[in-house]
């Protein structure tokens, strides 16, 4: 946490989604895209669409990180019920030092396994491109993970933090075991 700089926050000037990569390229070359890898990871019992080498996946159970419900995902008319939160949103990061990235830096970054979980659609909708300081799950019981894993990604790709920021994240680490 003492290693990330504190800034304050750089305009969202010339953000656009784009800027990060195709949402969900399979940067790994497994053969599958993100999304699936991280449907995959997060979600239990699953099964996958026949002919698709075990990528795409079609159904399975999320205990959600953020509110501790199980979700029954199917892929269909509802999938949205369960999404890929970037843990870091990308338009953060784009506030805190991402501008400056190459485009493959960036496309790693929103494809990164450690920035990314499935969870609930309507929390991750909620969260938006909050901060550490605008929003943290609403189950007490994971925010410690959840700060935890906000410093990780931001120390790992040298973003800086905002002091509301840095604030908002040590108040949560310090109620950690």
């Amino acid at each position: 946490m003492d290693a990330l700089a504190v800034k304050g926050r750089a305009p969202r000037t010339g953000y656009a989604r784009d800027e990060f990569g195709s949402a969900w390229t399979d940067v790994d070359h497994n053969g599958c895209d993100t999304r699936n890898d991280i449907l995959g990871r997060d979600l239990a019992g699953i099964t996958h669409k026949p002919g698709t080498r075990g990528c795409v996946v079609l159904s399975g159970t999320l205990r959600d990180p953020y509110s501790g419900r199980t979700i029954a995902f199917r892929r269909g008319p509802r999938s949205a019920e369960v999404q890929i939160d970037h843990v870091v949103a990308l338009s953060n990061a784009w506030q805190t030092g991402a501008q400056r990235w190459p485009g493959a830096r960036r496309k790693e970054f929103a494809n990164d396994p450690l920035n990314l979980l499935a969870v609930d659609g309507r929390l991750n909708q909620q969260k938006g491109d909050g901060d550490a300081a605008t929003w943290v799950p609403p189950r007490r019981g994971y925010r410690c993970a959840y700060a935890t894993r906000q410093v990780t990604v931001k120390a790992r790709y040298r973003l800086w933090v905002t002091r509301a920021e840095r604030d908002a994240l040590r108040r949560w680490l310090a109620g950690c075991p």
